[in-house]
């Protein structure tokens, strides 16, 4: 088992779950190391095989059981049918498509990059008279989240006539986070006077300097203010985009980083008080 680090942030969270403060969640956390299966190359396993060898020796003619044969997965085409999951390039083009010039123009990702943040791209749902068609077209719901404005923008693209089809507008309103925006929020963190105690726990865990979100293994979720949200400069959080980030050392505990607080709309750290 490693060792704890009782020094800094307080403790390296090395149980099964995480409780989150205000929030009802639970992070699932498995150690390095706890491996309950026998590993290939030890005495019992291979003891185990040598006795299955012997077993399908001694079953040839009577009806043995032959070893089972494990087929490559087939080559993933350029476009799916039905309701298959989008392909990759079907994804790629459907982002193409949604991402319109002006859009482009007008937005700004997580990391202040003109452009909005890409969230997700999905199968969209048929049309109601499209249900038993077998050529329906595939459509694909394309979500951004636009950080000059704080809003989501979501666009239903026809990926057979390269048309957007819909587009939809949302504030307040806040999905799962990207590998992008984790990363750039634990960026801010690194670079912040408040993540001092997440470079020292990180440097008691591993003897090395952390300087990059890259020797760590990330998460976040979603933070909203409500009435007694303290510091005043998270009373926006749910309007902007907010990020309460878990934070593991790779191959390494967990190091507590719950009562930071990353504003990734005003790319400001703050901690709970």
């Amino acid at each position: 088992m490693r060792k704890t680090v009782h020094r800094h942030l307080g403790k390296v969270v090395a149980g099964a779950a995480i409780a989150v403060a205000g929030t009802a969640v639970m992070v699932g956390v498995t150690l390095p190391g706890s491996v309950s299966a026998d590993e290939s190359g030890s005495s019992a396993g291979q003891q185990a095989a040598h006795q299955a060898g012997q077993t399908g020796q001694a079953g040839q003619g009577q009806g043995a059981v032959r070893p089972g044969v494990v087929e490559a997965a087939p080559a993933e085409g350029d476009k799916g049918t039905g309701r298959d999951p989008l392909t990759d390039d079907e994804m790629e083009r459907g982002e193409r498509i949604a991402l319109s010039p002006r859009l482009l123009r007008s937005g700004e990702n997580a990391e202040g990059e003109r452009g909005p943040e890409r969230i997700s791209v999905e199968l969209a749902e048929p049309d109601a008279d499209e249900l038993d068609a077998p050529g329906a077209p595939r459509r694909a719901d394309v979500t951004f989240y636009d950080y000059t404005s704080d809003t989501l923008v979501t666009r239903t693209v026809n990926l057979d006539t390269g048309k957007v089809e819909q587009t939809g507008t949302q504030r307040g309103v806040q999905p799962p986070f990207s590998r992008t925006e984790t990363v750039e929020a634990a960026q801010l963190l690194i670079a912040d006077p408040l993540g001092a105690g997440l470079k020292a726990d990180y440097k008691d865990a591993t003897g090395k300097e952390l300087t990059s979100p890259d020797q760590l293994v990330l998460s976040g979720m979603v933070f909203r203010a409500d009435a007694g949200t303290k510091p005043d400069t998270l009373a926006k959080c749910g309007e902007q985009r907010c990020l309460r980030l878990f934070t593991k050392v790779r191959n390494g505990p967990w190091i507590d980083t719950r009562a930071f607080i990353i504003d990734l709309s005003t790319r400001k750290v703050a901690q709970l008080g």
